[in-house]
């Protein structure tokens, strides 16, 4: 009994904390889904060898989709013209970072950590991107044809009615609102579950596991890292999920490297997904993609460890202290807004299972 409190004690210190940045970040990708328009992403993808390749790793960065999520998302922009380089960019920019995960990394882990797993997400991206279009890139036959109906509420399709008539039709206030209605039940809805299983294997990790054997097993180094790599490719976990799982690794002793892997590794790739981007991709792109993400999780794992001992900070001592800059009654309200939206896809998700 005493075991099960220890877990669920450090599961709901880990949600306190993180709790105002996690709905910080759905209020920023709610609004991302009214404000950016889907012909712009399509016109920006699809011309050029390379620089639809940085476009679509750039546009990935801040949108919040997991590695099943954004299948649907990538397969919509391949059909709007997009090449097969700035495809894979995006299926490995897009779940391995996000506005909801970045605020989350603010909330739990150090500012390093929270600048540099973007930025690593934008380097595997584009490594992936840049080595798919050097085999199979051709030049596009026909332009794209995005989806360009309304956001708001499907008014329009975009193709009968004046663009600029239509953006009169609803004001910023109910664009403000659809924004927050899709953060709350759409975003949310596809990620709390593994919110929460994520945070209760971090419970478990910090409550149960010895802090001397991860210590031992996954200090730090290129060995650490690989054995990390094959625990964190065939896992589903979003990137939301992901970090309270990497600060609890780090508080245990595991090296900020290693835990990085694991949040380029864990969200980018499962098994599940594999035989869609099989479809989607192709066995030469597929392969490709996966060669990337592991040489470039790999190589920022390393080089984060590297930026440590050499300005001599420390994860361990840093971790999680941006949270306490917040008041409490702000983490706590934030929790209970997360708890009541929680309710109804958590309960959907175990009446499926």
């Amino acid at each position: 009994m005493d075991a099960f409190l220890g877990i669920f004690r450090s599961a709901g210190a880990l949600l306190l904390d993180s709790a105002p940045y996690v709905l910080f970040g759905l209020l920023v990708s709610g609004w991302l889904r009214v404000f950016l328009r889907p012909e712009t992403v399509g016109r920006h993808l699809g011309r050029g060898r390379f620089a639809s390749v940085f476009k679509a790793a750039l546009v990935g960065i801040p949108l919040p989709l997991c590695s099943c999520g954004v299948l649907p998302a990538a397969a919509g922009l391949k059909r709007q013209g997009a090449n097969n380089g700035a495809v894979s960019a995006f299926l490995i920019s897009t779940p391995e970072s996000g506005v909801d995960s970045i605020t989350i990394s603010w909330a739990l882990l150090d500012p390093l950590m929270t600048v540099f797993r973007p930025l690593a997400a934008f380097g595997t991206a584009v490594l992936a991107g840049v080595s798919e279009n050097l085999f199979s890139y051709r030049p596009e036959s026909e332009e794209p044809r995005p989806d360009k109906s309304c956001p708001v509420d499907g008014c329009c399709d975009g193709e009968d009615c004046d663009p600029a008539r239509h953006a009169r039709h609803h004001t910023l206030a109910e664009k403000m609102k659809t924004g927050l209605r899709f953060a709350l039940t759409d975003v949310w809805g596809d990620i709390a579950g593994w919110f929460l299983v994520g945070l209760l294997a971090a419970g478990f990790i910090t409550a149960l596991i010895p802090q001397d054997v991860l210590a031992s097993r996954m200090g730090g180094g290129l060995t650490g890292m690989l054995l990390m790599l094959v625990v964190g490719i065939p896992l589903y976990i979003c990137a939301t999920a992901s970090t309270p799982i990497a600060a609890a690794l780090i508080l245990q002793g595991v090296s900020p490297g290693t835990a990085l892997v694991f949040l380029l590794a864990g969200p980018a790739t499962n098994v599940t997904s594999l035989t869609v981007l099989l479809g989607l991709l192709g066995r030469r792109g597929t392969a490709i993609y996966l060669a990337a993400i592991s040489l470039g999780a790999l190589m920022a794992g390393l080089a984060l460890d590297q930026v440590y001992r050499m300005t001599g900070l420390s994860a361990m001592a840093t971790v999680g202290q941006a949270s306490e800059w917040l008041p409490a009654w702000l983490e706590w309200l934030s929790t209970a807004v997360l708890v009541v939206f929680s309710i109804r896809p958590v309960g959907r998700g175990l009446a499926r299972r």
